[in-house]
């Protein structure tokens, strides 16, 4: 990679905020459960990799977690600082990979950014980090086919292509079947056990000027040169505003993969 991913993130921290959906509370009852059925009990103390605004922090805040926040960005790291100001979050500006743990925690979070992490750290770490008994839990937002979208991404990838012509057609699972990267790495480690994965529907509508703030928080969108990058942003307005009554649905299915520490 040409710069460090958080780089990508961190110029657009207010787009990023207003634009990127928050999660099912369901997917955190579901984490709170396989720890009670682990046999640990609350307050519980979690460690969360790359919590970029604090979308998935807020709601384990709310849900009794104490949490500890790393996360490689700096503008992000001074956002989530303000955000979480009297909340009991620990904001750790540090990359993964690099940062000192103590622990142990009851559970190790990373929600849609698992992917960002060295594969030879990823699990190791979380394992190390993690008490008996504790978890690991791995959130993606998965964009699924589905005729909700009204036919905007077919129509729009020729956009992509007039800006980006290496773009490749994005292969889009349906919401039943749709797998999350991570699965096969965690289901067939000998750190883990008790693997499951949960999916919830979760489809975002976004009026044009939303959906324009959610393509410039994404990271091949930061890795743009800023005026092609908005280029290409103000053509997929124009498609939205002239084609699809000024909104657009996107079709999300949250996956949650749950595992216990060996």
């Amino acid at each position: 990679m040409a710069e460090p991913p958080s780089s990508w993130f961190d110029e657009e921290v207010e787009a990023y905020e207003r634009a990127r959906p928050s999660y099912p509370a369901a997917l955190f009852h579901e984490i709170v459960a396989f720890l009670h059925e682990g046999g640990l009990a609350a307050p519980f103390g979690a460690l969360e990799i790359g919590p970029g605004t604090g979308k998935a922090t807020s709601s384990l805040v709310e849900h009794g977690f104490r949490v500890t926040a790393v996360e490689p960005g700096a503008n992000m790291t001074a956002f989530l600082r303000r955000k979480f100001t009297g909340a009991p979050v620990d904001v750790v500006h540090a990359r993964f990979e690099d940062a000192a743990l103590a622990g142990p925690f009851d559970a190790v979070v990373s929600a849609t950014s698992f992917s960002w992490i060295a594969e030879d750290v990823r699990l190791v770490k979380s394992h190390r980090v993690l008490r008996d008994g504790g978890a690991l839990a791995v959130i993606d937002t998965m964009q699924i086919a589905s005729s909700a979208d009204r036919g905007f991404f077919e129509r729009c990838f020729p956009i992509y292509l007039k800006y980006r012509p290496d773009e490749k057609s994005p292969v889009v699972q349906g919401e039943h079947d749709v797998t999350p990267p991570a699965l096969p790495d965690i289901a067939q480690s000998t750190l883990f056990a008790d693997v499951r994965l949960h999916r919830h529907r979760h489809d975002q509508t976004y009026p044009t000027d939303l959906y324009a703030d959610l393509v410039r928080s994404y990271s091949n969108t930061q890795m743009m040169p800023r005026e092609q990058r908005e280029a290409l942003i103000a053509d997929l307005c124009a498609l939205i505003d002239a084609e699809f009554d000024g909104y657009v649905v996107r079709p999300l299915v949250i996956t949650l993969i749950l595992a216990r520490k060996r």
